[in-house]
């Protein structure tokens, strides 16, 4: 199967934009400036939307607009009105079980506590899609981490997300072809 959608996750607005829950945003701008892809507001979908090409492989990337927990809104309005299977659906989200910087590719599995795969899981009524896990670290106890995932990272960390980022682009064509084995391969080592 080759992925036709791409969801970034975030909570939107300027105050929570630097913020490690938004590190779903981050992959997908920086998947903006290396495809040349420009996303619109469309409210009938919830969402930034746009879409790209590579070696003839289409695929639509959203950024809700809506707060994490409600993030579900935007994946189920556009994979209704495209008819995109959720086996055909790649949701990038912050994760607090990966260290700062390590990415990891996965398909199907729990919300792992995330509201934002909690909400899209609700609203798909399963977990077939696959995720792109990107670490942030964790904060050490439970209690702490509400303020850690909505705080902002030290320049150090932002840096490490950044460049695990960045070396991801390379595999994009993999995984909108539905090679995500050899995705996997590559991005889990």
């Amino acid at each position: 199967m080759t992925i036709k959608l791409i969801v970034g996750l975030r909570n939107p607005g300027s105050a929570y934009e630097a913020t490690r829950h938004n590190a779903g945003a981050w992959y997908v701008n920086s998947l903006a400036s290396h495809y040349n892809l420009s996303l619109k507001v469309n409210p009938k979908f919830h969402g930034e939307v746009g879409q790209f090409s590579i070696q003839d492989h289409t695929c639509f990337v959203i950024l809700p607009t809506t707060f994490m927990n409600e993030s579900g809104l935007a994946v189920r309005a556009v994979t209704q009105f495209y008819r995109i299977p959720a086996e055909e659906i790649l949701v990038i989200h912050d994760e607090l079980d990966l260290p700062v910087g390590r990415i990891k590719l996965k398909t199907g599995g729990g919300n792992g506590g995330h509201n934002g795969l909690r909400d899209i899981i609700t609203h798909l009524g399963h977990s077939n899609f696959h995720r792109l896990r990107i670490g942030i670290g964790h904060p050490g106890h439970k209690e702490l981490v509400s303020n850690y995932v909505l705080g902002k990272p030290s320049i150090a960390d932002t840096q490490l997300i950044n460049e695990a980022i960045d070396n991801t682009m390379a595999v994009v064509p993999e995984l909108l072809a539905g090679h995500l084995s050899k995705a996997m391969n590559i991005i889990n080592t």
